[in-house]
């Protein structure tokens, strides 16, 4: 027979149990699309091969693109790096990509050192004006951190989330999640 107070150390377990399971399962936070892009957009990178854009970099920059045509969007940073040994950065490929796609050179920089979206952030902003409102284009996983990063560096930013593949792995989904709760927890530091 069981005692009444190994019962009541199992509750605590158990609820923790249930939300972490809840946390799991269910789907992710969603940003919500502005009404208008500032005029400013930062699409962050994703992954490029031998100078083509991923799948699902292009459809960030597509997305960044169709905004652009919009109107209103006068400057597009694309940001990514570069692999050891690898030729190419993810902002020189999108760069090129969206210019070949008709929009101006002028308009669209490529920020070329940064592996990780906090890089992303800090490095565009050297391409900007000083308090540049921003509009982060990333995909709806992703968009959730993108934006808490973003604020927590100190940008005026809200996030247009390009849709994810009809086949995203829940690795990358539960990654996404599991970030932006560490990320709540620990904070984030500019």
């Amino acid at each position: 027979m069981r005692s009444r107070g190994s019962t009541l150390t199992l509750l605590p377990l158990a609820v923790v149990s249930l939300l972490a399971l809840g946390f799991l399962l269910l789907p992710g936070p969603r940003v919500p699309h502005p009404q208008q892009p500032y005029a400013a957009v930062v699409v962050l990178g994703a992954a490029q091969y031998a100078g083509k854009p991923s799948p699902a970099f292009q459809r960030r920059l597509d997305h960044a693109l169709a905004l652009y045509r919009a109107g209103g969007v006068q400057t597009i940073v694309v940001t990514g790096g570069r692999r050891p040994g690898d030729p190419h950065t993810e902002g020189e490929v999108g760069r090129s990509y969206l210019t070949r796609l008709g929009i101006p050179a002028a308009r669209v920089l490529a920020e070329t050192r940064s592996r990780t979206t906090i890089e992303n952030l800090r490095n565009a902003r050297v391409y900007l004006p000083p308090h540049t409102p921003i509009t982060l284009v990333t995909d709806e996983a992703h968009a959730p951190r993108a934006l808490a990063l973003a604020r927590a560096l100190g940008f005026q930013a809200n996030a247009s989330a390009s849709p994810l593949s009809a086949n995203v792995s829940t690795s990358y989904l539960l990654r996404e999640k599991l970030a932006l709760a560490a990320y709540a927890l620990i904070g984030i530091r500019g």
